[in-house]
């Protein structure tokens, strides 16, 4: 593939990457990829048909899990079609516009999976520090409000990122970092002034940063509030239900913090590595999400079985 390096033309097309060095095996890469996909789509679907039709999963804490579902298989579709592009065809090749309108969406709906991550660290702590008055904080249209709420100040936060990139000149090199188009790899390929786009995406990034400090503070409330509990049985029992999002939480952040550590410490690591990190921050969360929801939470789990049981009878 020609990639352009002179100034005198302006770019019409990029290239993804899929892992350099393994173009040969792009096929059998391809086949965990698409089954991670399949289980993800598959699994946030499932979750999001209970909640929907089983009155017993109508509570604020299911309602919210749903939007966590959402962000999930949003996060999934958004990357879906470059990475099955280059693994299974051999099609790196991505328009300017698809580019940027991807980045968007990967980046809009990674906004909302931290923001119903936070709602879901509050729903937490208002269950176990004031569980008397939980029914009646949480009702069913406060419930849809903050989800709105979050939905609007997400899509807000990250439409600068396409308006600026589109009036960006990409006339430099054409080639990206990864098998999608992240706002970060494509703001380097401009040869015009990007520095709001530099100043603007920090500010997006330390968004992320404060969604994840109050998730700390919450749950160091919740352990106060767990430890001041005189039996050990009833601690557990209690810590027992922040488990599932405790794991959400790590699923998510922990591919994130990995990725900037490598970026900013280890700058002449192999690119593979940077690579990988990233596939795993869009792949594993959609994926994991549901297996430790439906591992964890008791009434989603008897509701799968007994479906998967009426089938065999």
């Amino acid at each position: 593939m020609s990639i352009l390096n002179s100034s005198e033309f302006e770019i019409s097309i990029f290239y993804l990457v899929g892992i350099p060095g393994m173009e040969s095996a792009n096929v059998w890469i391809a086949i965990p990829i698409c089954l991670m996909y399949l289980i993800a789509i598959l699994g946030n679907c499932t979750i999001l048909f209970f909640i929907k039709t089983e009155p017993s999963l109508h509570e604020p804490m299911y309602y919210f899990l749903s939007m966590l579902a959402l962000s999930d298989l949003g996060l999934s579709l958004s990357s879906l079609p470059t990475m099955l592009k280059i693994f299974l065809f051999n099609a790196p090749e991505i328009s300017p516009d698809a580019c940027i309108a991807q980045e968007f969406f990967i980046h809009g709906f990674s906004a909302m999976e931290s923001s119903v991550l936070l709602i879901m660290s509050f729903d937490r702590f208002i269950a176990i520090c004031n569980p008397l008055r939980y029914t009646s904080i949480l009702t069913s249209t406060r419930v849809a409000q903050i989800g709105l709420t979050f939905f609007l100040k997400n899509i807000l936060l990250i439409l600068p990122f396409p308006l600026t990139l589109k009036y960006l000149r990409y006339c430099k090199h054409n080639l990206l970092s990864h098998s999608f188009c992240l706002h970060q790899d494509v703001m380097k390929l401009a040869c015009s002034d990007n520095k709001v786009n530099v100043i603007y995406g920090l500010f997006v990034a330390l968004t992320g940063m404060l969604d994840l400090i109050f998730i700390f503070v919450s749950y160091v409330l919740i352990l106060r509030a767990v430890l001041s509990i005189a039996s050990q049985k009833e601690r557990l029992k209690v810590l027992n239900t922040c488990v599932s999002h405790i794991c959400a939480v790590l699923i998510f952040y922990m591919p994130i913090l990995s990725l900037a550590v490598i970026y900013r410490f280890a700058k002449y690591s192999s690119p593979v590595t940077k690579i990988l990190m990233a596939d795993v921050f869009l792949l594993v969360p959609p994926l994991m999400n549901p297996i430790v929801y439906c591992v964890k939470s008791q009434q989603i789990r008897n509701l799968i079985l007994g479906k998967m049981c009426q089938k065999e009878s």
